[in-house]
């Protein structure tokens, strides 16, 4: 996605409406609703419907968390495009020639009320993948003092992947998505070139052989609307395209991929140190001894 890095410096119009997708699923009915906000320069979208929610209409329901695009909680369709609610400036969506915002939930997802959706199928999809490292020896992988090597370019061919927030836009934007419950889709696919690439991970067959069906890449049609729509600049379609080149050689016998050996043993951390006079802690208490508690959260108090 092309972002306006001199966005949050531009004025907005004084004043936006903005026009809400509004779902009740107890009456099974969906309607537009259109609420005047008075902005300012450097608000967000999801800044305004705040806004909206907490002093003008308090039933509006929508999903967000960080509010700093990590971690993907409010995507939205904005203006007929998805995005991050948190992510995008009021000052790049509305003009003083058209002051006027239109926010709808994500396509492709079943909506549950107004702009919140449902990611269950998204996230069956990404589980089916084996989104982790998987090794042949499973002790290797948990009792080992050691790394994998991996060689700066092999690092260089998956890191763009690993950014992936599991936002949703990409399925949000995928016509194929849009067309059948089958496809895997952009986000998935993505996490299984990103393995198939890693050198650690030696299920590469395994993982090739999976997505060798209709609902694997070869159902991609490539319009790249999944990659143009990327908050994090990933680029899943690129992704896809390796995938289908890699079953291809790997249906003839000519795919070849290094399995990183171990490496280490891992540094060994050193004793702490003592504290300085100057840093006692406080008496009766000992930070050592509070290190090794393990971490109670008061669930009764959350709730």
């Amino acid at each position: 996605m092309s972002f306006d890095p001199k966005a949050a410096t531009k004025i907005p119009p004084k004043k936006v409406t903005f026009r809400i997708k509004r779902f009740n699923p107890e009456e099974d009915r969906e309607w537009w609703e259109d609420y005047e906000v008075e902005t300012y320069r450097g608000m967000t979208v999801l800044d305004a419907l705040l806004k909206i929610k907490e002093e003008i209409d308090h039933t509006i329901v929508m999903r967000y968390s960080c509010r700093m695009g990590v971690c993907g909680s409010c995507g939205m369709t904005i203006n007929g495009m998805p995005r991050l609610a948190c992510q995008t400036q009021v000052a790049e969506v509305a003009s003083d020639g058209k002051p006027v915002v239109t926010v709808e939930p994500l396509k492709n997802h079943p909506v549950m009320r107004d702009l919140l959706t449902d990611f269950t199928k998204f996230f069956d999809k990404h589980r089916r993948v084996k989104p982790y490292l998987l090794r042949k020896d499973v002790n290797e992988r948990e009792t080992g003092d050691y790394e994998y090597e991996m060689l700066p370019e092999e690092h260089y061919n998956i890191y763009e992947y690993t950014l992936c927030i599991a936002c949703g836009l990409c399925y949000s934007a995928c016509p194929v998505v849009a067309s059948t419950d089958r496809f895997l889709g952009p986000q998935a696919l993505a996490y299984v070139w990103r393995y198939v690439a890693d050198p650690r991970d030696e299920a590469w067959k395994e993982r090739l052989e999976m997505i060798d069906t209709e609902e694997g890449p070869f159902s991609c049609h490539y319009a790249a609307s999944c990659s143009a729509v990327c908050p994090k600049m990933v680029d899943p379609g690129a992704a896809i395209q390796r995938l289908r080149s890699a079953l291809i050689k790997y249906r003839l016998g000519l795919y070849k991929k290094r399995i990183s050996k171990k490496v280490g043993p891992m540094e060994e951390r050193k004793p702490r140190k003592d504290l300085p006079p100057e840093a006692k802690p406080v008496d009766g208490v000992d930070p050592w001894a509070k290190d090794q508690e393990p971490v109670k959260i008061p669930v009764e108090k959350l709730i």
